[in-house]
């Protein structure tokens, strides 16, 4: 029993047997971390943690352990409330000897190591129910199963992890099993240095990496330098005199601790992994092994395939930009919030890296007619959302390249039918987006070749349809925001791209 901790799986059977025996004769009241990665998370000192990956690592325990031993204030939510139900049972075995739990409002109020502690348990099931904690601080913000929140409310919640003790450590716990839909793909972009096998510079496990989000992205930097953006660079050398004290971007520490149910005795010995051995494929990858590259399984109702535009993102690595006039652009105009204005050059059935804006950045027509005519060749033809916002910048171009431009309203009729013949559309919205299924289905042959942005995958990913009388009809903004916490406006804005203003599809000009 001398060995590391940090060698667990190399431990022998006999001593984890007998570590088994150990724990399970202390008295259950006195919480203390499993050797290994639980121990390791226990005691990493990041701002941000992912823990887990794997199903049975210990998740809950960890989450629970360090709120009541490290932490004066915790928060411990779950996406549901209903799923709360097992964290709170075993919260009542841990928590007992040391306070109270106030079931009506999920809150334990205990003293530990002399000090009081407070553990909330919450949920927010719909995008908004994450202004019930606006403001409100806690020294320790855990998400249990990560993947299942969206990218926006872990944003928004993680804002006030603070506290108002200059000794207390503060931090994020993200424990999580890897993502099965694209509402977790946040995950993967997040610690991309540990998920991502095509990082660059991967990071090992447990290994600290610095982080900040700038202008709604999440970008790694070389350390823990601060820094401010000047005409969208990162500029560290600077005059802190010239700049105030919410411009300067302090970098946070992160990082990923994989765990597996091999590294917690009380689910081997139960015979746990033999469930997990019996999932199929690629659940099982996930969930034993905990591979978040393993592939995950598409709603049955998802428009476009996940492996077609797999397929499309890496055909665009293998390419060069074709050397001809730009084919069409499409733009889709922010419309306020967070939402960002995108430009999307095509060249054929090559798709360029598009061009964001801040909507901050595009407060009015002229500024985005500006941008256009800075990004289109004399041919280009400009297809742009025209709903709301962008009727103003539409009329500005008009005016300077008459019928060059179209302006798409996805609410208006359309007459035309799917590429057999057969099915037709509720609305334009519904046919452009199809028209993208069509040419990104491997059976038709068109090759498109679109850029390897996690962002537009995931905007692709993310529209669902059904069948009405009135034809095939493809869930608006406005819903899919609701749903994935965004808008999908990379998405929108490469459907547009591909669309032309005439009776066929958009492959004559590819």
């Amino acid at each position: 029993m001398q060995q590391s901790r940090q060698n667990w799986r190399a431990w022998s059977a006999a001593d984890k047997l007998a570590l088994l025996q150990t724990l399970k004769a202390r008295n259950r009241l006195t919480w203390k971390p499993l050797p290994g990665p639980q121990t390791q998370a226990y005691e990493c000192r990041a701002d941000v943690i992912l823990y887990g990956g794997a199903a049975g690592g210990g998740k809950t325990d960890l989450a629970l352990g360090k709120a009541l031993t490290h932490h004066q204030r915790a928060l411990i939510l779950r996406r549901e409330y209903p799923q709360l139900s097992g964290i709170i049972d075993r919260a009542n075995d841990l928590y007992g000897e040391y306070g109270v739990f106030n079931s009506g409002k999920g809150v334990w109020r205990c003293e530990f190591g002399g000090k009081r502690r407070i553990i909330e348990f919450g949920s927010v099931q719909h995008e908004t129910d994450k202004l019930k904690y606006q403001g409100r601080p806690h020294d320790l913000k855990v998400f249990d199963e990560a993947a299942n929140f969206l990218e926006s409310q872990v944003e928004f919640i993680a804002g006030w992890n603070r506290s108002e003790d200059p000794s207390q450590r503060c931090q994020v716990l993200l424990c999580s099993n890897p993502p099965t839909d694209a509402t977790g793909d946040w995950l993967i972009d997040w610690f991309a240095a540990w998920l991502d096998p095509q990082h660059p510079n991967p990071a090992a496990p447990g290994e600290l990496r610095w982080y900040a989000a700038v202008e709604g992205r999440q970008i790694e930097c070389p350390d823990c330098s601060e820094f401010v953006i000047v005409d969208g660079e990162r500029v560290y050398d600077f005059d802190r005199s010239t700049f105030d004290a919410v411009e300067i971007i302090k970098p946070q520490t992160r990082t990923f601790i994989p765990a597996r149910v091999t590294d917690n005795p009380f689910y081997m010995e139960s015979g746990y992994i033999a469930k997990l051995q019996a999932l199929p494929e690629p659940l099982r990858s996930k969930m034993l092994l905990g591979d978040f590259a393993a592939g995950r399984e598409d709603d049955a109702y998802q428009i476009i395939p996940s492996e077609w535009i797999r397929a499309a993102q890496e055909r665009w690595k293998t390419r060069r930009q074709p050397v001809i006039p730009m084919t069409a652009l499409g733009v889709d105009v922010a419309r306020g919030g967070q939402d960002n204005t995108i430009h999307s050059p095509r060249y054929g059935n090559w798709f360029a890296e598009q061009i964001c804006y801040p909507g901050a950045d595009t407060p009015d027509g002229h500024v985005v007619a500006a941008q256009v005519f800075n990004l289109r060749d004399a041919s280009t033809v400009v297809n742009l959302d025209v709903v709301g916002v962008g009727a103003s910048p539409y009329d500005l171009i008009h005016a300077a390249i008459g019928n060059k431009i179209w302006g798409v309203s996805g609410a208006a009729g359309t007459d035309e039918l799917d590429i057999t013949g057969i099915f037709g559309f509720a609305n334009l919205r519904a046919l452009l987006w199809w028209r993208m299924r069509e040419a990104l289905d491997p059976v038709n042959g068109y090759d498109l070749a679109l850029p390897p942005d996690r962002e537009l995958f995931a905007d692709l990913c993310a529209p669902r349809y059904k069948r009405t009388p009135r034809g095939i009809q493809v869930e608006t903004k406005d819903e899919i925001k609701k749903r994935i916490g965004r808008s999908p406006d990379k998405g929108d804005s490469a459907v547009y791209a591909l669309a032309e203003h005439r009776s066929t599809l958009a492959f004559g000009s590819i």
